[in-house]
C-alpha cells in the first residue's frame, strides 16, 4: 500500500515505525493467535496509535501475510543459497536439510505455519502466496542445484522438481510433521541429524551417476 505520511517522515523514520509495527503484530499473533488478535490489540502491542497502524497496513491479514512473506524470504536466504559449483552434493544436502528443518522449527515459525494452514481455507490468496513464496521457492532453488549437478556429471535426475521436493518432504516428516501436529517437542539435533542423513542417502542411492 502507498503511504500516506508526513513529507517531513524521513524514509528511514518510515521504515523504523513499519519494522516496529511488525515486530509488535508478530508478538501479538503469537500470544493471541490470528483470529483472536484485533488491530486494536497490534496497535497497543507496537506502541503505536490504530491511526498510525492504518496509514501503514489496511487489516491485520495485510500485516500477518507480510509477516509470512518476510519469513519466507529469510528462509530463502538463509537455508536454500546453495552454490552450484560445489559439487559435494552429500555435504550440501547435509547442510541443507539440517538448516531446513532448523529454520522451521522454530517455535513461532511452527506457530505461523499452523496459522497459515488454518485460515487458508477462508483465505486462499494468502495460502497460494505463502506456498509461492515458500515452499514452492525453495523447491525451485533445490531443483536448480541438482540440474546444474546433472549438468556436471555428478547426478543422473530425470526431474529435478520432483526429486528436490521429495528430498525436503523426506527431511521434514519424521521431524516437522510431529512438530507441527504438536505430538512431540522440538527433535533433538542428533534426532535431526539421523532423519537428515538417512534422507541423503536415499537421495544419492537413487540419482548418484
Amino acid at each position: 500500500m502507498t503511504l500516506l505520511t508526513d513529507p517531513q517522515t524521513s524514509e528511514q523514520e518510515q521504515n523504523a515505525k513499519r519494522r516496529q509495527i511488525l515486530e509488535g503484530a508478530r508478538a501479538v499473533f503469537l500470544e493471541h493467535g490470528f483470529d483472536a488478535a484485533s488491530m486494536g490489540d497490534i496497535a497497543r502491542g507496537a506502541g503505536v496509535s490504530k491511526g498510525t497502524l492504518y496509514v501503514y497496513f489496511d487489516s491485520k491479514e495485510e500485516l500477518f501475510q507480510t509477516i509470512v512473506e518476510e519469513e519466507c524470504k529469510v528462509q530463502a536466504e538463509q537455508v536454500f543459497a546453495l552454490d552450484s559449483n560445489d559439487h559435494d552434493v552429500e555435504a550440501v544436502l547435509t547442510r541443507l536439510g539440517r538448516d531446513f528443518i532448523g529454520f522451521l522449527g522454530d517455535p513461532h515459525r511452527i506457530s505461523s505455519l499452523r496459522t497459515v494452514i488454518a485460515i487458508a481455507g477462508r483465505m486462499p490468496e494468502l495460502g497460494k502466496r505463502f506456498y509461492l513464496t515458500g515452499p514452492a521457492s525453495g523447491i525451485a532453488r533445490v531443483a536448480r542445484y541438482l540440474e546444474d549437478q546433472v549438468k556436471a556429471g555428478i547426478l543422473e535426475v530425470p526431474d529435478c522438481e520432483v526429486a528436490a521436493a521429495q528430498f525436503l518432504d523426506s527431511c521434514k516428516s519424521m521431524t516437522l510433521q510431529p512438530l507441527l501436529l504438536n505430538a512431540v517437542e522440538r527433535p533433538s539435533e542428533e534426532r535431526v541429524a539421523h532423519v537428515v542423513a538417512t534422507a541423503v542417502r536415499t537421495f544419492l542411492a537413487a540419482y548418484r551417476r
